[in-house]
């Protein structure tokens, strides 16, 4: 193999796994060392740098760091990366001193964002530092988007929105709210440089199956969630069917009892491996006495004088075939007893108000057609981003794609090609501080994951507005930091130092190294002492080493970052360097380069 370039950033990137998981890539590690520290405004402004909403992604971010986390390849559970960021957020100092300067002189360029969602406030926070006029329409009274009409109270609390959005208000983004946009036509006669497009994917599919019009007591899962958070519903029946199976049926049954549910069951025609909602969604759902009920599929609405008493459902047992597709045969036939439906079986993008002959390609679902690098339509200068760009994801999704959409708009408004885009630099610091210091804890820590507090059960049934989960106490979230394993802090090896006397393979407690004749790569994966068999993450291999020829390898996806190597090598051979990602956003855009923001410790 080719010497392992370490000087292409996305190598080390790889390896620092929450981080690479990450859609926004938010320096985990880093803030969460910050936080060790009691450094919780800078742990919050470097949280800040990419996800923008730290206070609200630490409660109802989907996590797509964590289960990727390195904790897991060695614990059962990943550091609650989630969790901690709320720390931060919680505990951080008053920090709009710290915020990138707003100039009194605009740069004559005016910009319609539509929706207040995260994706729209996301271009805001990134435009308003260089200079543009921002206005921001809204059809519903408060900003948040779908994130305050979904995301229930007991979840997310008002007042968290509040102030991460009120703080890119303040900054001079014009709020235009109850005004939807009707027309894109119109908006587009208007003096506006360009439109952004992030007003979700507000609708959500229905289920139209016999009886679905003889009763008002089936609802469709977000427009019923919308009208329990702007208080238009108080009460539900109190046998309450949920059908569907992701995030979306588990925010509506919780709901349900809390509205005065008894007998609230969740139906998904599936087996619990193939539901769509998140772990930790489903398990407070599932402690909440949530009856799940699974393999059942939806036929008739039993409706009797207008009054609906209860649902039919087929009863399935599924099959794979050789190719892996999946075939369903009835069994049985049951009739659940109800006096509630909420239908939570996905949502999709609604574009009533774009009209069809403005040049505007659609596909075959009728959402805009977008360039999935630039996120501008096929109408020039209208870019989108959020669930109403690809369909319905998550919230650090729509935040990343209102960072890239806002480099897109600044390349637009000064005529620059949109795909001449900086790449990801990074620094490369040393962690050394003596000859067995660092500037890090590398101490493997064998404590299992610390469990968030919650009110308790008998309490916060008794008003929607009670936050369940509390947050971390003092004494919980430091010893839930110091389970992060550092992967940010990476081995950097010099070639012509080894001296190849085997001392950083013998201390090395996973055998993650190796010296070895150099060879293709399938045989260098084997001769590590634990097979590389993650083909995913690359393996790492040194130039030739000075006294035999052979290589170093190293298999970068079982390495703890305990630094033994470098402590143990005679010759500094080895070193431990903190890595930091270098992310372009709008403002380098402008500038033509990428400047260190925060000391991540």
């Amino acid at each position: 193999m080719q010497p392992t370039n370490t000087k292409d950033p996305q190598y080390y990137h790889k390896v620092v796994d929450c981080q690479w998981g990450c859609p926004a890539h938010t320096d985990v590690p880093g803030y969460i060392r910050l936080i060790a520290q009691g450094k919780y405004t800078e742990s919050y402004m470097l949280n800040r740098e990419s996800n923008v909403f730290p206070g609200i992604l630490g409660r109802v971010c989907d996590r797509p760091c964590e289960p990727v986390c390195r904790r897991v390849r060695v614990e059962d559970e990943p550091v609650a990366i989630c969790r901690l960021k709320r720390v931060a957020g919680d505990l951080k100092d008053d920090f709009k001193d710290l915020l990138p300067p707003v100039p009194e002189k605009k740069n004559g360029k005016k910009i319609a964002c539509i929706g207040a969602g995260c994706a729209s406030f996301t271009v805001a926070n990134d435009l308003l530092p260089l200079g543009y006029e921002i206005d921001i329409f809204e059809s519903l009274p408060e900003t948040g988007g779908l994130i305050r009409s979904n995301i229930p109270k007991f979840r997310l609390p008002p007042s968290v929105i509040d102030e991460e959005f009120d703080v890119i208000v303040e900054q001079g983004a014009n709020l235009h709210l109850n005004h939807p946009i009707e027309s894109m036509k119109d908006l587009l006669e208007e003096e506006y440089d360009a439109i952004f497009v992030g007003t979700g994917a507000p609708k959500g599919r229905e289920l139209d199956l016999p009886g679905r019009y003889e009763t008002d007591q089936i609802f469709v899962g977000i427009a019923w969630l919308e009208s329990v958070a702007f208080e238009h519903i108080d009460s539900v029946g109190e046998r309450v069917i949920i059908v569907g199976g992701g995030n979306t049926a588990m925010d509506c049954c919780r709901s349900s009892l809390r509205l005065g549910g008894k007998d609230v069951k969740v139906i998904y025609r599936g087996s619990r491996d193939r539901m769509k909602s998140s772990d930790w969604e489903l398990e407070p759902a599932l402690e909440e006495d949530i009856d799940l009920i699974l393999n059942h599929s939806p036929e008739e609405y039993v409706v009797e004088k207008g009054k609906l008493v209860g649902m039919r459902f087929a009863e399935l047992e599924w099959d794979q075939d050789e190719d892996g597709r999946l075939t369903s045969k009835k069994i049985n036939e049951v009739i659940i007893p109800c006096d509630t439906v909420i239908l939570a079986i996905g949502q999709e993008n609604s574009f009533p108000w774009v009209e069809r002959d403005i040049g505007m390609e659609f596909d075959q679902w009728e959402v805009p057609v977008v360039d999935p690098v630039t996120y501008e339509s096929t109408v020039k200068g209208v870019f989108f981003g959020g669930d109403s760009a690809f369909g319905p994801k998550n919230i650090i999704e729509a935040v990343e794609h209102g960072h890239q959409a806002a480099i897109s708009i600044d390349k637009y408004c000064h005529a620059k090609p949109l795909t001449d885009r900086l790449d990801y630099g990074m620094n490369l610091m040393s962690a050394k501080m003596g000859i067995h210091e660092w500037s890090y804890s590398n101490d493997y820590d064998y404590d299992q994951r610390f469990e968030v507090p919650t009110v308790p059960m008998d309490s916060r049934f008794k008003d929607i507005n009670i936050e369940v989960e509390l947050g971390f106490e003092p004494g919980q979230f430091r010893r839930e930091v110091e389970r992060c394993l550092n992967c940010d802090i990476q081995t950097d090896f010099v070639a012509n130092l080894c001296i190849e006397c085997d001392a950083c393979i013998d201390v090395c407690p996973v055998d993650c190294l190796m010296i070895t004749d150099n060879a293709d790569e399938d045989v260098l994966r084997s001769k590590i002492k634990t097979p590389a068999e993650n083909p995913e993450q690359a393996i790492y291999v040194s130039e030739d080493l000075p006294q035999t020829g052979r290589v170093m390898i190293k298999d970068e996806d079982v390495c703890i970052h305990c630094g033994l190597c470098a402590e143990r090598c005679p010759t500094a051979a080895w070193d431990m360097k903190k890595f930091e990602l270098l992310i372009p956003y709008a403002m380098d855009e402008d500038k033509q380069t990428i400047e260190r923001k925060t000391e991540a410790g």
